[in-house]
Parts: C-alpha cells; sequence; structure tokens
C-alpha cells in the first residue's frame, strides 16, 4: 500500500484479479472515500474486501488521480455533485454521502447521470438528537453565562441569571424525520410535552406510539417553549422562520437550530434575540459558515453557538462508513441502492 501526503492512500495502478468463473481477468472496482484525517483514520477498519480502497482528504492531488477510476465515491462530498463529476468520473455507480444534508449537491446533474445519489441512513440522528437536546438544556440554564461568572471569580456575578427547567414545556419539532423522532423520545424523558409539525403527517397509532401530536406551524409557533428545526434545506424551507413568524413567539421562548441557517431568517431572529423578544437560542448552523467574526450574534449572552459539529461525532462517523460500504456492496451485488435522496428515489 502507497501513501500519500498526509497519510492519504495514493491512487495504485488498477489491480486484476482472475475470476475462476470465467477464466478471464477482471477489474477490481475501486471506491473513492474523501473526507477529513479523523474519518480517512476509520476506513481500513470497516472497508469491504475485494475492492481497491482509495483514501484522499479533500481537494487533494489523491482525490483528483483517482476520480476517473472509481466506481464509488464516498465521504463528505455533497459540494462535489455538479455536472463536471459525472465528466471526469464516467465509471461511477453510487455517490455515497457521508452527510444527512445534500442542499450543496446538483441534483439535476445527479438526476441526468443515472447513478444513485444517497445520504447517510440516518448516521448522525443520535449525534445530532443529543446535541439539541445538549443546546435546549444549555440556553435554558445559561450555561455560559454561568460559566463566565465562575472562571471570573464572581461567582454568582452581580446577580444569578434567570433560568428555567425544561420539564413541563412545550417542545415544538419541525420536520418529525429520524433526527426529529429521537429528539421526541429524549425530550419526554426530561418530561417535555412535545408537539410536531412535518408535511408528512404519522397516523394517530404512529403518533400515539411516539407520545406526540401533530399542530399546525402556526400552532407550533404560538405555543412552543423550545422550537427544534429539523429539516432540510430547499426553496420550501428556506427563511420558513421569518420575522413575522419570529413575532408570535412567546418572548420566553428558546429557538433550537441543528439543520441548516438558512432555515432562519439570521437577521430577524438577531434582532428578536436583542430586543428580548425571545429568551434565547441555540444554534449548531449559521448562514454563512464559518460565520464572519462581525456577526452580531457572536456579541450576545442569551446564546449558545458551535460550529456545524453537532452530527460529527466518533460513534456517528463509525456508521456513516458502515452505512456507506453496506451501500456499495448492496450496488455491487446488483440490488438498489438504499436512502437514494428523496428528489432522485424513483
Amino acid at each position: 500500500m502507497r501513501l500519500g501526503p498526509h497519510g492519504a492512500r495514493a491512487p495504485a495502478r488498477t489491480p486484476q484479479r482472475t475470476s475462476c468463473r470465467c477464466g478471464g481477468l477482471v477489474m477490481v472496482e475501486r471506491i473513492l472515500v474523501v473526507g477529513p484525517k479523523d474519518c480517512l483514520a476509520m476506513v481500513d477498519d470497516l472497508a469491504p474486501k475485494g475492492f481497491e480502497i482509495v483514501k484522499a482528504l479533500h481537494n487533494s492531488p489523491e482525490q483528483k488521480a483517482a476520480l476517473p477510476g472509481a466506481h464509488y465515491f464516498v465521504g463528505f462530498i455533497q459540494q462535489y455533485v455538479t455536472p463536471q463529476l459525472y465528466k471526469e468520473a464516467p465509471h461511477l455507480r453510487l455517490v455515497q454521502m457521508l452527510s444527512a444534508g445534500y442542499d450543496r449537491a446538483d441534483l439535476e446533474a445527479a438526476g441526468k447521470s443515472g447513478v444513485p445519489l444517497c445520504a447517510n441512513g440516518g448516521a448522525n440522528s443520535v449525534a445530532v438528537s443529543e446535541h439539541a437536546i445538549l443546546l435546549m438544556l444549555s440556553v435554558s440554564r445559561r450555561l455560559i453565562t454561568q460559566h463566565s461568572n465562575v472562571v471570573a471569580g464572581r461567582w454568582h456575578g452581580n446577580a444569578p441569571p434567570t433560568v428555567h427547567e425544561v420539564r413541563n414545556k412545550v417542545l415544538g419539532i419541525v420536520g418529525l424525520g429520524t433526527i426529529g423522532k429521537k429528539v421526541a423520545k429524549l425530550a419526554q424523558a426530561f418530561g417535555m410535552i412535545v408537539h410536531y409539525y412535518d408535511i408528512k403527517r404519522l397516523k394517530e397509532e404512529e403518533e400515539d406510539a411516539l407520545g406526540v401530536r401533530f399542530r399546525l406551524l402556526p400552532e407550533i409557533l404560538r405555543h412552543s417553549d423550545v422550537l427544534s428545526l429539523h429539516v432540510p434545506l430547499n426553496d420550501s424551507t428556506r427563511h420558513m422562520i421569518g420575522k413575522e413568524e419570529l413575532a408570535v413567539m412567546k418572548k420566553s421562548a428558546i429557538i433550537v437550530n441543528t439543520s441548516r441557517g438558512p432555515v432562519i431568517d439570521e437577521k430577524a431572529m438577531t434582532a428578536a434575540l436583542s430586543s428580548g423578544n425571545l429568551f434565547g437560542a441555540g444554534l449548531d448552523v449559521f448562514d454563512e459558515e464559518p460565520t464572519p467574526p462581525d456577526n452580531p450574534l457572536l456579541k450576545l449572552d442569551n446564546v449558545i453557538l458551535t460550529a456545524h459539529l453537532a452530527g460529527p461525532t466518533f460513534e456517528s462517523n463509525i456508521t456513516r462508513l458502515r452505512n456507506g460500504f453496506d451501500n456499495v456492496q448492496r450496488v455491487a451485488r446488483g440490488e438498489p441502492a438504499l436512502w437514494v435522496v428523496p428528489e432522485l428515489a424513483g
């Protein structure tokens, strides 16, 4: 095995193997895995046998050299899904994203190619749901303010901040997919009352089993003590929470966003937070990422901010690769790919 810079495997000459079944030579199919170092370090323990495995860092020479001969493109790769990808990699049989979101992928190009474009099968759902609960609790208890007071030697400060419990509070979940359902279960462990809005409404028996109740979006906005967003970013969800929607929310309400930044009108939310029309917000995503240093959100003391890191835990990265390699093997066996993005699913 030859390694390129930073420990990424350099693309080698495509090996051949003898097929006992036909007596001829067949090309070994190549899996190109692209991602950060911590993800690539897990590949060798999970990669299936019988394939050529090429590991490469983002936009590295190894990635560019290996792409033309790749049959399976795996990784945090939605940004590469463009018409150019399919020109440069004519042998592709599967584009397997390790991310849940795909708002940066060119779906038109993917559809025209006929190559399945697949998400991660909910691999990060545990991580993101836990992070959403973390943000709810941290904002409710003014965790950063309390921490800052202690380390600065102020102990309680001039006056202890007003903090809240989440028990018996109404959690409004917008988007009850895999992540939203897990958030609902975790919130119920804290005694929260869970309402949800989704364009795909559950059957009554499904609501009973999960312990949730459907509400229209205006009802969710008016009555929620905590609003948690779990929707994909598309034309229908961009700025779905804007100035008008924020205006009808309780002044004591908390917003949690672990989906995509532009789902909320960030300027309108910042204004509401600054004027006391919202209690606080816990945000893992922003309009622009990385968020610029002059973003007014960074100066507020009623927000908890994380750097779009809700999903990539050590455990979720293993699950992402496990799901991805399972899908590769399915396609290699001639079976339909799992987790094709909904817009392209047949």
